[in-house]
């Protein structure tokens, strides 16, 4: 049971990235290559395969892909890498180099890499069919040709990882969407597969909203109605066109290492430069003003809705509504250090150390209090998707003006629409600019900071 309930799939790509590139740079000293600048070559070599793989997607591999999709994937990764490889010798001016001994290191890497590739894949079906892990729970809503052809696939192709629970026919007079919620509620399904041919746009919209709400992923069996979505992602199981409702970046595993990996670099530089001082001198001004902790401690929700404790400089009086009314204009609950550390946004520094524990990311959709998130979520439409990410420090929402005090309806819905864009288009320039605009508003001095 340990395995069915536990993905790990997502450390599959990273690991993969972290093995073929030792391979990559321990292998330049097993042939008489005659490199004269060791460090420059490993940067080299490193930077373009990252580079090449990148392009070439070389680490996304999905459950369902076929192995002629592997080997098109090696192929056209080591075509270009061979190039970038003797591109070295003309670009850098390494006339010593052995074009031969290059070439046999080239074929010797090709092998180990692209056979520990093809290994890892058919490892990682035979995991999902005979341990019977990393699986997903379906539910096919729709009864046709199509349906009964893709339920086969989910039954008879084990190896994608796939537990196919039930079958619902719109078709059939004892059909109600409720009904079919409630069961897609209770046993715990991930994804819910939709014959468009069978369900009214009506029905298509509640499905829709109800995906969104209770953090599920939706997809599609297409036909020629419409779908009410900006991106739509068309997949192959097996011979069997799906598409996705919400193709979400972060999911992929390279984006998401990335991503961890920045957070962790960042998380560090702020820990270590600026809160191994701060943290001393605003303890000793905030204990001189009221007495009780340095540190202000609050459950909120995280990914997948999760609670953990978000944590801040306290900058109020020890009051028992901290966990249930939000800070409003002139707050008499504020102290005077803590209407300045609120101002300049400084008392949000903690948190730092929740990114680098793994419960929020420097940039993500701002985590609410409980009992807020409680309210929104069966009040405002979409509102939980923005668990499909890491709550953020700082976010798309919070520089374009809608952070603080929620004073209006029209607050939440914006937050809302920033918070969806920022999870369907993200980059890790993205990132960067969000960042870079937290810093100039800190300095300006923003409205709502209070």
């Amino acid at each position: 049971m340990f395995f069915k309930q536990h993905r790990f799939s997502n450390l599959i790509a990273p690991i993969s990235y972290a093995i073929d590139l030792i391979v990559l740079n321990i292998f330049l000293y097993l042939l008489p290559i005659n490199f004269q600048t060791p460090i420059l070559i490993h940067l080299y070599i490193t930077a373009a395969w990252i580079v090449i793989s990148i392009k070439n997607e070389f680490y996304t591999i999905y459950r369902f892909s076929k192995v002629t999709y592997v080997f098109r994937l090696i192929f056209v990764q080591f075509v270009f890498y061979f190039l970038a490889l003797y591109a070295f010798i003309g670009f850098f001016k390494q006339p010593i180099i052995s074009r031969l001994a290059l070439g046999e290191y080239f074929v010797l890497v090709f092998a180990i890499i692209s056979s520990v590739k093809l290994l890892s894949y058919f490892l990682l079906m035979e995991y999902r069919e005979r341990v019977k892990g990393n699986l997903r729970n379906v539910v096919i809503i729709g009864k046709n040709k199509k349906t009964d052809q893709l339920r086969k696939v989910f039954n008879e192709r084990a190896e994608f990882g796939y537990n196919f629970q039930k079958q619902f026919s719109p078709k059939s007079q004892d059909f109600d969407i409720y009904e079919c919620q409630d069961y897609i509620l209770e046993h715990k399904i991930d994804e819910i597969y939709c014959s468009i041919s069978e369900l009214k746009n009506e029905e298509i919209a509640r499905f829709i909203s109800f995906a969104d709400n209770n953090l599920k992923t939706l997809k599609f069996i297409p036909d020629n109605k419409n779908i009410f979505s900006k991106k739509l992602k068309f997949e192959y199981y097996d011979y069997i066109p799906v598409l996705s409702l919400r193709d979400i970046p972060l999911d992929s595993p390279i984006n998401a290492f990335i991503k961890r990996t920045f957070d962790i670099i960042f998380s560090l530089i702020i820990i270590l430069g600026i809160l191994s001082w701060l943290t001393p001198i605003l303890a000793i001004l905030i204990a001189m003003e009221s007495k009780g902790p340095v540190f202000f401690r609050q459950t909120r929700n995280g990914l997948d809705n999760r609670e953990f404790y978000c944590y801040k400089f306290r900058s109020m009086a020890p009051n028992k509504n901290a966990d249930h009314i939000q800070a409003t204009k002139n707050d008499m609950r504020i102290t005077k250090i803590g209407r300045f550390i609120r101002k300049t946004s400084i008392d949000e520094l903690p948190q730092f150390y929740n990114v680098l524990f793994g419960t929020m990311a420097v940039v993500g959709p701002r985590p609410h209090m409980v009992k807020h998130t409680n309210e929104y979520a069966s009040s405002v439409d979409k509102y939980m998707v923005r668990h499909f990410v890491k709550p953020g420090i700082t976010g798309l929402a919070q520089v374009r003006g809608y952070r603080g005090e929620i004073e209006q309806e029209t607050d939440i819905q914006n937050r809302i629409k920033f918070d969806i864009f920022y999870i369907e288009n993200w980059s890790m320039f993205l990132d960067l600019k969000i960042i870079v605009q937290t810093i100039l508003n800190a300095f300006k001095g923003e409205e709502k900071a209070y």
